[in-house]
This record gives structure tokens, sequence and C-alpha cells, in this order.
């Protein structure tokens, strides 16, 4: 899958070929990767791979979930010229997309790690850009929400205008569905909640909640159900999220994490 997706982005950005290669032949070149702003580094599985198809050099000068500052060389490129600057912006890309996300997520993370809570993404990702934006996310210290559909059942409000009874379609769906996966009900409401709780499910995820209201819920959780999880969700930033982790909650999950995440800054400089 990975292979894939760099051999398209590449593709994506030659089109029919670099006009550039077309004047004088190759040379040697070595290039830095430079980080112009502080960040969180994440893209390294997906520049081996590039590195691999298109036969250049890469030394790296941070892995995967390392911090780096202004001015720091994140990586060495060797090969040759016509290759390396092919490459460039697939790699720049890549690097600063993948980056960007991490950076955020570590932010979250950080702030939360305290309290034992774990930090989860969701769905909320670009059209096709799912694996790689939840891999940049647990460079930042996040752990995977599901992937898609056929991960877990999770029963959202939209879900729940369409079952009559609860209880009996989560029975039902034990039957159906594999061993493993575990069953969610979204609840934006005590009383739905506790539906939730008797009706056999695993985690309960409290919707666009306050931390107050969470905690009323955390109480009849731990007083009631013990073996449910509970997951906090729904708009949830970073002035809010240390009231969610004080809840009790086992987790938080956040599509900011994703989709508010602004690009940092890195760039390529040959220097041989």
């Amino acid at each position: 899958m990975i292979e894939e997706f760099v051999k398209a982005s590449l593709a994506q950005d030659v089109g029919r070929g670099d006009l550039y290669a077309l004047v004088e032949p190759s040379v040697d070149a070595k290039a830095d990767i430079i980080a112009k702003s502080d960040g969180v580094f994440a893209g390294q599985k997906y520049i081996d791979v590039l590195a691999d198809l298109e036969g250049f050099e890469v030394v790296w000068g941070k892995k995967d979930g390392d911090s780096f500052k202004k001015n720091d060389i994140l990586a060495i490129v060797r090969g040759d010229s016509h290759t390396v600057l092919k490459i460039e912006r697939t790699l720049l890309n890549m690097l600063l997309h993948a980056s960007s996300i991490a950076t955020l997520t570590k932010k979250y993370a950080e702030i939360i790690e305290p309290y034992g809570v774990k930090l989860l993404d969701t769905r909320k990702t670009r059209p096709l850009l799912r694996v790689f934006e939840k891999y940049a996310t647990r460079c930042g210290g996040a752990v995977n929400h599901r992937m898609g559909l056929d991960d877990s059942l999770m029963i959202k409000d939209t879900h729940l205008k369409t079952i009559k009874n609860l209880k009996e379609y989560i029975a039902k769906a034990r039957k159906q569905i594999p061993f493993t996966s575990k069953i969610e009900v979204e609840a934006e409401t005590f009383g739905i909640a506790k539906e939730a709780f008797a009706s056999g499910c695993d985690i309960v995820m409290c919707d666009n909640m306050t931390p107050t209201q969470i905690i009323e819920i955390v109480n009849y959780r731990d007083e009631n159900f013990s073996h449910v999880l509970l997951e906090a969700s729904g708009n949830i930033s970073l002035e809010t999220i240390e009231s969610y982790a004080k809840s009790g909650v086992d987790a938080i999950s956040s599509g900011s994490l994703i989709h508010q995440a602004n690009w940092i800054d890195l760039s390529m400089k040959i220097t041989d």
C-alpha cells in the first residue's frame, strides 16, 4: 500500500517527464533537508520507499517521532542530479504533511500524558490519505481509532435513529461481527449512555458533552459497568483537552489532530 501511494504521488508531480532532465546530463548531487521551523518528524517510512524506487540514498538525521528545531538537518539525500531534483517536491510534501500532523498531535499528547488517557485520531481524514495521515498521528503519540467501517462496530446517533431496540441489535451483532471486534455506542446524553451500558456494548463515546457531564457518566460506569471503556469526543481543543483528561475517561478522540494541522516549513538545499 505504501509503495502504491508513493508511486502515485511521484507520478502526479512528474507527469510525462521532468523537462529539466532533457537539457544536460546528470551529475552527482548531495542535498540537505533542513527544518525551517520547530516540529515533530514523520514520513521516514514513506521516503525510504521512495528512495528504493528511485535509486537515491538517504542518511537520516531524525527518525519518526523525533522532535526537531529550526535549522536542524533532518536528512541528507545523495544521488544523480536528475533524480534528486525530480523527487524534491514529492519528498518534501510527504515530510511536510506527515510532520505537520505529528507536530500538532504531539502537543495534544503531551497535555494528557500525565493522566494516563489515550489520544485517538478519527476517520476525519482526506480521501485516499487515511493510512498516511493516521501513520502521522502515531508518530506524534496518538493511538489509531478504527481505520474503517470494518474494524469495529460504532453505533452513532445516525445509526440509533434506525435501531428500535439497542439491546436486541447488539445481541444480534455479537453473532455476526468478528469475535475480536468491539462495539461502541455514541451517546450525547446521560440517558443514552445508560441505555448503551445496559445494552452490552464495549465502549461508550461521550459525544459533545462537557467535562462535568462526563464525570457523572464516569462515576456511573465505575459503580455499575466497570468493564466498559469510556471515550470523550466532540469539539475538543488544545485549550480544553486537559479538562477532559481529568474527567476519568479512558481515551479522547479528536479529528483536529489531522484537519487542524498547519504545515510547518522544510526545504531542500543542494550542498554539493
